[in-house]
């Protein structure tokens, strides 16, 4: 007799990134501040894995 696949639920996506894993973050340079471009990072919350926090 053959073993069965367990067939989980998908996790749910992360809301900070919307399960990318990585989030933009504005540069901003000079004396006014003014905003320059964007930078990408590693989502905090989910540590860039795109599946949510479960606690």
């Amino acid at each position: 007799m053959a073993a069965k696949k367990k067939t989980g639920a998908k996790p749910a996506a992360c809301r900070t990134c919307k399960g990318t894993g990585e989030v933009s973050v504005p540069v901003r340079v000079g004396r006014k501040r003014r905003v320059a471009g964007a930078q990408t990072g590693m989502c905090l919350a989910c540590l860039g894995s795109g599946d949510a926090p479960t606690d």
